[in-house]
Protein backbone atom coordinates (compact mmCIF):
# COMPACT_ATOMS: atom_id res chain seq x y z
CA UNK A 1 0.00 0.00 0.00
CA UNK A 2 1.50 3.30 -0.66
CA UNK A 3 1.99 6.35 1.10
CA UNK A 4 -0.33 9.06 1.27
CA UNK A 5 2.05 12.46 0.02
CA UNK A 6 1.90 13.92 3.62
CA UNK A 7 3.00 10.53 5.18
CA UNK A 8 5.86 10.95 2.57
CA UNK A 9 6.64 14.18 3.70
CA UNK A 10 7.26 13.39 7.33
CA UNK A 11 9.18 10.69 6.76
CA UNK A 12 11.15 13.31 5.28
CA UNK A 13 11.05 15.54 7.82
CA UNK A 14 12.17 12.72 10.16
CA UNK A 15 15.16 12.32 7.96
CA UNK A 16 14.52 8.78 7.22
CA UNK A 17 15.13 6.66 4.07
CA UNK A 18 12.01 5.36 3.43
CA UNK A 19 11.44 8.81 2.12
CA UNK A 20 13.02 8.28 -0.71
CA UNK A 21 12.05 4.83 -1.92
CA UNK A 22 8.31 5.79 -0.87
CA UNK A 23 8.63 8.34 -3.02
CA UNK A 24 10.43 6.25 -5.94
CA UNK A 25 7.83 3.85 -5.69
CA UNK A 26 5.07 6.45 -5.65
CA UNK A 27 6.43 8.76 -8.69
CA UNK A 28 9.12 7.28 -9.61
CA UNK A 29 7.85 5.55 -13.16
CA UNK A 30 6.07 9.05 -13.76
CA UNK A 31 9.39 10.86 -13.27
CA UNK A 32 11.39 8.79 -15.49
CA UNK A 33 8.80 9.41 -18.34
CA UNK A 34 9.22 12.88 -17.55
CA UNK A 35 12.52 13.12 -17.52
CA UNK A 36 12.77 10.37 -20.58
CA UNK A 37 10.96 13.03 -23.03
CA UNK A 38 13.35 15.38 -22.49
CA UNK A 39 16.19 13.52 -22.53
CA UNK A 40 16.05 10.74 -25.26
CA UNK A 41 18.35 8.47 -22.52
CA UNK A 42 17.52 6.21 -20.21
CA UNK A 43 20.40 6.17 -18.04
CA UNK A 44 20.69 10.08 -18.06
CA UNK A 45 16.98 10.23 -17.28
CA UNK A 46 17.39 7.13 -14.68
CA UNK A 47 20.53 9.92 -13.28
CA UNK A 48 18.29 12.64 -13.26
CA UNK A 49 15.54 10.95 -11.33
CA UNK A 50 18.27 10.16 -8.44
CA UNK A 51 19.53 13.63 -8.35
CA UNK A 52 15.88 14.94 -8.18
CA UNK A 53 15.13 12.56 -5.22
CA UNK A 54 18.38 13.90 -3.43
CA UNK A 55 17.30 17.67 -4.33
CA UNK A 56 14.01 16.61 -2.54
CA UNK A 57 15.59 15.20 0.51
CA UNK A 58 17.62 18.55 0.55
CA UNK A 59 14.70 20.70 0.35
CA UNK A 60 12.28 18.59 2.68
CA UNK A 61 12.52 20.32 5.25
CA UNK A 62 12.09 23.62 5.52
CA UNK A 63 10.08 23.03 2.52
CA UNK A 64 6.91 21.78 2.84
CA UNK A 65 5.41 20.96 -0.92
CA UNK A 66 2.20 20.55 -1.26
CA UNK A 67 1.07 18.75 -3.84
CA UNK A 68 4.56 16.87 -3.43
CA UNK A 69 3.68 15.10 -7.18
CA UNK A 70 4.03 18.55 -8.76
CA UNK A 71 7.13 19.70 -6.72
CA UNK A 72 8.91 16.44 -7.63
CA UNK A 73 8.40 16.54 -11.18
CA UNK A 74 8.98 20.24 -11.56
CA UNK A 75 12.42 19.55 -10.12
CA UNK A 76 12.84 16.17 -12.29
CA UNK A 77 11.68 18.67 -15.22
CA UNK A 78 14.92 21.26 -14.76
CA UNK A 79 17.61 18.51 -13.20
CA UNK A 80 16.29 17.22 -16.61
CA UNK A 81 16.19 20.70 -18.85
CA UNK A 82 19.89 21.54 -17.09
CA UNK A 83 21.08 17.77 -18.08
CA UNK A 84 19.74 18.02 -21.77
CA UNK A 85 21.44 21.51 -22.42
CA UNK A 86 24.62 19.98 -20.95
CA UNK A 87 24.34 16.74 -23.64
CA UNK A 88 23.39 18.84 -26.77
CA UNK A 89 25.35 21.84 -26.52
CA UNK A 90 25.54 22.60 -30.48
CA UNK A 91 23.55 19.70 -31.14
CA UNK A 92 19.62 19.22 -31.46
CA UNK A 93 17.45 16.63 -29.75
CA UNK A 94 14.47 16.15 -32.10
CA UNK A 95 11.90 15.79 -29.26
CA UNK A 96 12.01 18.24 -26.72
CA UNK A 97 13.21 21.19 -29.48
CA UNK A 98 10.65 20.14 -31.75
CA UNK A 99 8.38 21.38 -28.88
CA UNK A 100 10.13 24.19 -28.45
CA UNK A 101 10.06 25.31 -32.04
CA UNK A 102 6.43 24.49 -31.79
CA UNK A 103 5.60 27.49 -29.25
CA UNK A 104 8.61 29.37 -30.49
CA UNK A 105 6.47 32.01 -32.83
CA UNK A 106 4.37 32.59 -29.05
CA UNK A 107 7.26 33.06 -26.74
CA UNK A 108 10.65 35.16 -26.45
CA UNK A 109 13.40 33.94 -25.06
CA UNK A 110 14.80 35.01 -22.03
CA UNK A 111 18.37 37.21 -21.62
CA UNK A 112 18.13 39.60 -19.42
CA UNK A 113 15.98 40.86 -15.64
CA UNK A 114 13.76 42.53 -17.17
CA UNK A 115 12.98 39.80 -19.22
CA UNK A 116 13.01 37.29 -16.49
CA UNK A 117 10.43 39.47 -14.69
CA UNK A 118 8.57 39.73 -18.03
CA UNK A 119 8.41 35.76 -18.02
CA UNK A 120 6.90 35.66 -14.57
CA UNK A 121 3.80 37.92 -16.22
CA UNK A 122 4.21 35.40 -19.32
CA UNK A 123 3.81 32.47 -17.15
CA UNK A 124 0.38 33.75 -15.17
CA UNK A 125 -0.80 34.91 -18.64
CA UNK A 126 -0.04 31.03 -19.78
CA UNK A 127 -1.73 29.68 -17.01
CA UNK A 128 -4.94 31.79 -17.42
CA UNK A 129 -5.18 31.05 -20.77
CA UNK A 130 -5.21 27.50 -19.95
CA UNK A 131 -8.15 28.43 -17.92
CA UNK A 132 -9.94 29.12 -21.27
CA UNK A 133 -9.54 26.00 -22.85
CA UNK A 134 -12.04 22.89 -22.59
CA UNK A 135 -9.98 20.44 -20.80
CA UNK A 136 -8.59 18.46 -23.25
CA UNK A 137 -7.23 20.97 -25.14
CA UNK A 138 -5.43 21.71 -21.99
CA UNK A 139 -4.18 18.54 -21.11
CA UNK A 140 -3.10 18.13 -24.66
CA UNK A 141 -1.09 21.72 -24.10
CA UNK A 142 0.62 20.72 -20.86
CA UNK A 143 1.13 17.14 -21.67
CA UNK A 144 3.25 18.43 -25.11
CA UNK A 145 4.82 21.44 -24.02
CA UNK A 146 5.45 20.51 -20.17
CA UNK A 147 5.51 16.81 -19.90
CA UNK A 148 6.88 16.96 -23.87
CA UNK A 149 4.80 13.89 -24.43
CA UNK A 150 5.71 12.95 -28.42
CA UNK A 151 2.67 13.87 -30.94
CA UNK A 152 2.50 10.05 -31.55
CA UNK A 153 1.74 9.19 -27.36
CA UNK A 154 -0.64 11.69 -27.62
CA UNK A 155 -2.78 10.26 -30.34
CA UNK A 156 -2.23 7.23 -29.09
CA UNK A 157 -3.17 8.96 -25.50
CA UNK A 158 -6.54 10.52 -26.48
CA UNK A 159 -7.56 7.99 -29.51
CA UNK A 160 -6.92 10.73 -32.61
CA UNK A 161 -4.48 10.50 -35.52
CA UNK A 162 -1.22 12.09 -35.50
CA UNK A 163 -2.56 14.75 -38.31
CA UNK A 164 -5.56 15.58 -36.26
CA UNK A 165 -3.55 16.19 -33.13
CA UNK A 166 -1.12 18.70 -34.70
CA UNK A 167 -4.04 20.52 -35.94
CA UNK A 168 -5.63 21.00 -32.37
CA UNK A 169 -2.08 21.95 -31.01
CA UNK A 170 -2.06 24.17 -33.77
CA UNK A 171 -4.93 25.76 -33.49
CA UNK A 172 -4.20 25.99 -29.46
CA UNK A 173 -0.94 28.15 -30.15
CA UNK A 174 -2.76 30.24 -32.11
CA UNK A 175 -5.47 30.75 -29.68
CA UNK A 176 -2.77 31.28 -27.46
CA UNK A 177 -0.69 33.97 -29.84
CA UNK A 178 -3.97 35.79 -29.88
CA UNK A 179 -4.91 35.60 -26.35
CA UNK A 180 -1.03 36.71 -25.54
CA UNK A 181 -1.86 39.75 -27.81
CA UNK A 182 -5.06 40.78 -26.47
CA UNK A 183 -3.24 40.93 -22.99
CA UNK A 184 -0.16 43.20 -24.21
CA UNK A 185 2.06 40.25 -24.73
CA UNK A 186 4.53 41.62 -27.38
CA UNK A 187 4.67 38.32 -29.46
Amino acid sequence: MMLEDSEIIELFNSRSEQAISETREKYGSACLAISQNILGNSLDAEECVSDALLALWNAIPPEKPNPLRAYLFRIVRNISISKYHSNTAGKRNSFYDVALDELEDCLAGITSVEQEITARELSTLIDRFLGTLDEDSRMLFVRRYWYSDSVKELSERFGITENNLSVRLSRIRSKLKKYLQKEGYKV
